[in-house]
């Protein structure tokens, strides 16, 4: 696991192990090389009530970016694709300011923005994200006295990234149409098979 998604909440972090275990995502990075031609799939297996739900999520995910963003397991998906693009720190970021917006504490407020900027936004960053100058500076003077709101800025410009540039590619790649291709045969078929058959006349 990558050292950003280490300074998650435990809760988090389990349930997005169980998110990984329940689509099947199979992304092993370190052994993409130049000749994979493009991104390892995404396996996933469900079956009854459960496949139909995640039928349907994986078909929303298509609709918008808000809803992508709003999906469990639609996050995890992204995730593992902006991996392949090496580009996971725009989505770690995002999260990282969506938990640090539910600090209640000063204390842990402040300790936080400060572990979020050097970790995101300050120059050389490990994982420093595509931000102009300008929301830098801002988010450097907004840490004087840190704020819920405090990383506002800076989200949104990433999240528009995000969202124009590989938001795009994602729903494009290999991964997630063969995806979205089974999850509309497998509805099919459950739809089909569970449809009452029609009355004979006689």
């Amino acid at each position: 696991m990558c050292r950003t998604l280490a300074t998650f909440p435990n809760s988090c972090l389990e349930r997005a192990k169980e998110f990984k275990t329940r689509l099947g995502i199979f992304l092993h990075k370190s052994e993409l090389s130049s000749d994979t031609g493009g991104v390892n799939k995404f396996e996933w297996a469900s079956k009854h009530s459960k496949e139909r739900i995640f039928s349907e999520d994986v078909l929303g995910w298509r609709e918008s970016f808000d809803l992508l963003l709003s999906s469990k397991n639609g996050v995890v998906a992204f995730h593992a694709f902006l991996k392949t693009e090496f580009s996971e720190e725009n989505l770690e970021f995002w999260l990282a300011c969506e938990e640090f917006k539910k600090i209640r504490s000063a204390t842990k407020l402040a300790t936080r923005a400060h572990r979020i900027f050097d970790e995101y936004i300050c120059s050389e960053a490990p994982k420093e994200v595509n931000i102009d100058h300008e929301t830098r500076e801002l988010t450097r003077i907004n840490l004087q006295a840190p704020t819920a709101s405090c990383f506002d800025v800076a989200q949104g410009k990433t999240r528009t990234l995000m969202e124009k540039d590989s938001y795009p590619r994602f729903l494009k790649s290999p991964a997630y149409r063969d995806l979205a291709a089974q999850t509309s045969a497998a509805s099919s078929t459950s739809t089909s098979s569970s449809s009452p058959a029609e009355p004979s006349h006689t």
